[in-house]
């Protein structure tokens, strides 16, 4: 479910030895499968485990996960990176904002992982997302961008050689286009 490397497990045991004895961590996700999820760790004192939870033993401690949060933590990883600037503690979840789907599971649902898992957080850094809003009967995918993806001059060039590329890549055989459904001279843009 979790995998955490060795210089955070390193760093989590540190960090403990300051705690009540027997306290361990909490791995969760605050408005799990939203757009606004979010995932952090916390300590988790023995009194705070509940029946319910998912114990991940590693080495000196254990992972605490709530029942409402595991599923969404699929293939999550923490590390302990030190670079020029200091350290830090990496969580990645890239299931937080959406739980994983099968690779049977109907196309729509497939495409909408996609976009949610690895499109969108690309999207976000230039304050921008995208939405599925259907797959027509001819295979192709109607999506709506927005935030700062409304209005914006590069959004064909980021369609077609981004994420149309990706897309049809991934779902050969399945999709015949990526199209814009978007009204982008309608509404508030970030760029004019």
């Amino acid at each position: 479910m979790i995998s955490i490397s060795e210089p955070a497990q390193s760093h989590f045991v540190k960090l403990l030895e300051n705690q009540e004895a027997n306290t361990n961590i909490r791995v969760f996700v605050v408005n799990p499968g939203t757009p606004t999820a979010e995932c952090g760790v916390s300590y988790c004192p023995p009194d705070a485990v509940e029946d319910s939870d998912t114990i991940l033993p590693f080495s000196g401690f254990d992972a605490v996960v709530d029942l409402e949060s595991a599923p969404y933590l699929e293939e999550a990883e923490i590390d302990f990176v030190t670079d020029q600037m200091g350290s830090q503690l990496t969580l990645k979840a890239p299931n937080a904002k959406m739980r994983k789907v099968n690779d049977d599971a109907p196309l729509f649902d497939r495409v909408r992982y996609m976009i949610e898992t690895e499109i969108n957080p690309q999207l976000a850094g230039h304050g921008g997302m995208v939405m599925l809003m259907e797959i027509t009967e001819d295979g192709e995918a109607m999506l709506q961008f927005g935030g700062g993806c409304n209005g914006c001059s590069m959004v064909d060039v980021t369609l077609k050689d981004g994420i149309e590329k990706e897309m049809l890549e991934r779902f050969s055989g399945e999709l015949t286009a990526v199209k814009d459904a978007t009204e982008h001279m309608a509404g508030e843009h970030s760029y004019y």
